[in-house]
């Protein structure tokens, strides 16, 4: 259980300065929280938000120092944080990281991640390590195909990850092998529904969850995310048991993201963990009675999470790249949208930008249907 309680006006300092760093920031400043920020983009979509910003790369040990000394506790936004950097920082300054270490050490790294689930008894798909050539011909052997081979650590949206789909994908690969490439090879799952869920722990210690989402990709990367997702009761609490379990075995406090996948027999897996909220999650701002983003900042500063509950159905779509242009020219005809403009300077192919949350069964038919 967290000591103590951190109350407003505070100040909470974060590690990261992206779209979920700034949408915890206001929840944050909303509950009356100050709200630092480390990252080494000038006026980051956090930053812009924030009531300073430390512009530092974040295993600058000096500049998280800094952060912790101005700060009464200390959260990440992203889970490739330095983390002796900031065991280091936090045992020289005493700084308070409810999150902890060992949540990143777990989650940073796909291989503790999945033997963590399996040492704990939670479902997952079966998996190797890969780290050589040779490596990768032996676990095909006893994985068979289909599979993914993907990098253990630092990848995300589909980058760092190759199909393994026959004996000339494994081919391809060993002649462009990378250097130094420490992968995880997982068997592909056979699914019917990627869906997920954010769960956090109160001031109590009772774990929370947030609404099931049923989640649509494209190209890798999170296109659509409904709630509540059309799925049984009993697989429901299937959901319910093993992610509050997961939740009391790891300690968590703050939001954790779990990406699951639903097999035809009703079973699910846990695919991936995300020790921050979470992009399938981001519908909870308006569809919710409390947001993950404000649950993130109760949890960790230990304080009551009440609900959550979801108000009406929900659906969230992401902007990528250009998709925030042709959004803005037509934010004019759609009154029903919550627009949310991330505020990057940048706009990049397959960037996230932005998104959109509409609530009520008519608006999600509009939205599911825009700029297809």
């Amino acid at each position: 259980m967290i000591k103590r309680t951190i109350l407003p006006p505070a100040t909470i300092g974060i590690i990261g300065g992206g779209q979920l760093g700034q949408m915890i920031s206001l929840s944050a400043k909303s509950i009356g929280y100050h709200v630092g920020i480390l990252d080494p983009t000038e006026q980051c979509p956090a930053g812009q938000v924030s009531d300073f910003q430390i512009v530092a790369g974040y295993g600058d040990e000096a500049a998280l120092t800094e952060l912790a000394e101005k700060s009464d506790l200390l959260t990440y936004e992203f889970e490739n944080v330095d983390q002796d950097a900031l065991a280091r920082v936090q045992k020289r300054t005493g700084v308070l990281v409810p999150q902890g270490v060992k949540l990143l050490t777990v989650t940073s790294n796909r291989i503790n991640e999945k033997n963590f689930l399996r040492t704990h008894g939670l479902p997952t798909t079966d998996f190797a390590k890969v780290a050589s050539p040779a490596e990768l011909k032996v676990a095909v052997k006893e994985l068979g195909f289909p599979a993914i081979l993907k990098t253990v650590s630092g990848g995300y949206d589909g980058h760092g990850q190759w199909d393994i789909n026959s004996e000339q994908d494994v081919k391809n690969m060993l002649e462009k092998w990378p250097k130094n490439l420490l992968a995880i090879l997982e068997k592909r799952v056979d699914f019917v529904k990627e869906i997920s869920v954010m769960v956090s722990r109160d001031n109590c210690d009772q774990v929370k969850l947030w609404p099931i989402t049923e989640n649509q990709h494209k190209n890798h990367i999170l296109h659509l995310s409904y709630a509540p997702a059309s799925i049984t009761d009993s697989v429901v609490q299937s959901v319910k048991k093993e992610v509050s379990k997961l939740a009391n075995e790891i300690n968590l406090y703050g939001v954790l993201g779990v990406e699951m996948f639903l097999r035809p027999d009703g079973k699910i897996l846990i695919n991936e963990l995300a020790p921050r909220p979470h992009n399938s999650g981001h519908l909870t701002i308006e569809g919710c009675n409390i947001s993950q983003f404000e649950g993130h900042v109760r949890s960790i500063c230990g304080l009551p999470i009440q609900g959550p509950l979801l108000i009406k159905p929900a659906l969230m779509r992401n902007l990528l790249g250009d998709d925030l242009a042709k959004a803005r020219n037509d934010l004019v005809n759609h009154p029903e949208w919550y627009f949310h403009d991330y505020g990057k300077a940048e706009i990049r192919p397959q960037r996230k930008m932005g998104h959109i949350t509409v609530l009520g069964d008519e608006a999600i038919k509009k939205l599911k249907v825009w700029n297809k």
